[in-house]
């Protein structure tokens, strides 16, 4: 059986999803911006190794 914790998890799922993929889009934007002759595969990998050491920062502050 499912702790309420994951049930809870589950519903919000998508929307975690969501948010982050509009994360990597702000930051795209940014780029695109900045960068005006970006390679985009290039900055797209950037931007999500950079979300993923964030999220393990946030990680480690939670002691998670």
């Amino acid at each position: 059986m499912k702790s309420i914790e994951q049930m809870e998890m589950d519903a919000h799922r998508k929307q975690i999803i969501a948010d982050v993929h509009d994360l990597v889009e702000k930051y795209r934007a940014i780029f695109d911006w900045d960068i005006p002759e970006i390679n985009q595969k290039s900055a797209d990998a950037l931007i999500v190794q950079e979300i993923r050491r964030a999220l393990d920062q946030v990680a480690a502050d939670l002691s998670v």
